[in-house]
């Protein structure tokens, strides 16, 4: 299994809030720093991106948006931003324009206003990821607030047919949209990638380098195993110097300190979504005991185990 496919593995929609809006100008939506990844097109029209750190951006008929939760945003008709916001995205959910929470009517599936899509002169598509856990904010945390996927450079289809469910109403609507919005989110990175100017998160470089990426890819099959820099250099038919130094500078840290991260945020994760005992947690990422996990684990996030669970369940609890 490659990196991305390993790591997007950990991202994936499911009941994802998602919708089109045909709204009359001036419109606008905010997304708010902290909220949910999200995935924003113009299916129909243009609009502009407005961020406080940067120049308005047009977004032109089916440029694709992703944003990562860090620092608000704005998609708006005009480059002003004028006009009050019809949708508000928070890390609590979507609300309206009133400060009320919507409910699963009015943010999921079809358009809010009856006209048809095909008919519309503006028409934004926006779907919310519902996502959690450490290996999920480590991809989001490589990544910029902002990417955009120019029409001409997406090579992905996934879209199209995420707008021709979105037309119709089929019993499983909801878990085929939520698979195309995982094609799509895939399609928009892989493109956003191979852009000239995009800047790659280090692991998605590293996982294409013959030195480096035969190593993480051992690390994360078996994040257990009791790891050493010679053998990952044996791996990667180098020398322990070598290896080391490769490693180093494609990752920004030495293998061993990637492999401890990597495995407390695997830990995290199990805490969160299952019952497993510390111990077994401890011996499945590759701990001799709950006390040596427990110790790593409070140094890292500053929190015991115990508490770590049940902060991350009662932020999920209805």
């Amino acid at each position: 299994m490659d990196t991305l496919t390993e790591v997007l593995d950990n991202i994936r929609a499911s009941g994802a809030l998602i919708g089109q809006s045909l709204l009359p100008a001036p419109w606008s939506v905010r997304v708010e720093a902290g909220a949910t990844l999200t995935i924003a097109v113009m299916l129909r029209g243009d609009g502009w991106l407005l961020r406080e750190d940067a120049q308005p951006r047009r977004l032109g008929t089916r440029d694709l948006v992703v944003l990562t939760g860090r620092g608000s945003t704005l998609l708006a008709s005009e480059p002003d931003g004028r006009g009050d916001p019809a949708r508000v995205l928070t890390i609590d959910g979507a609300r309206g324009g009133t400060g009320c929470f919507l409910d699963e009517c009015q943010v999921g599936l079809g358009a809010e206003v009856g006209a048809s899509l095909l008919t519309a002169e503006h028409a934004l598509l926006a779907g919310a990821f519902p996502t959690s856990g450490r290996i999920a904010d480590r991809l989001l945390g490589a990544l910029p607030p902002v990417l955009v996927v120019p029409r001409d450079q997406q090579r992905s289809r996934a879209l199209d047919l995420l707008e021709v469910e979105l037309e119709g109403c089929e019993p499983g609507q909801q878990a085929v949209l939520d698979r195309l919005l995982d094609v799509v989110l895939i399609g928009a990175l892989r493109d956003w990638f191979a852009l000239p100017e995009a800047s790659a998160p280090a692991w998605f470089g590293a996982a294409g380098d013959p030195v480096v990426g035969p190593a993480l890819g051992a690390l994360h099959a078996d994040p257990a195993r009791e790891w050493t820099v010679e053998e990952l250099a044996r791996r990667a038919k180098v020398s322990r110097a070598t290896f080391a130094r490769r490693f180093a500078e494609a990752m920004g840290e030495p293998p061993i300190s990637y492999l401890a991260g990597w495995r407390l945020c695997l830990a995290a994760d199990l805490l969160q979504d299952g019952d497993h005992t510390l111990d077994a947690i401890a011996r499945q990422v590759g701990y001799s005991s709950a006390y040596s996990l427990s110790a790593a684990f409070t140094r890292e996030y500053g929190m015991a185990p115990s508490r770590y669970r049940r902060r991350a369940r009662e932020s999920v609890s209805p």
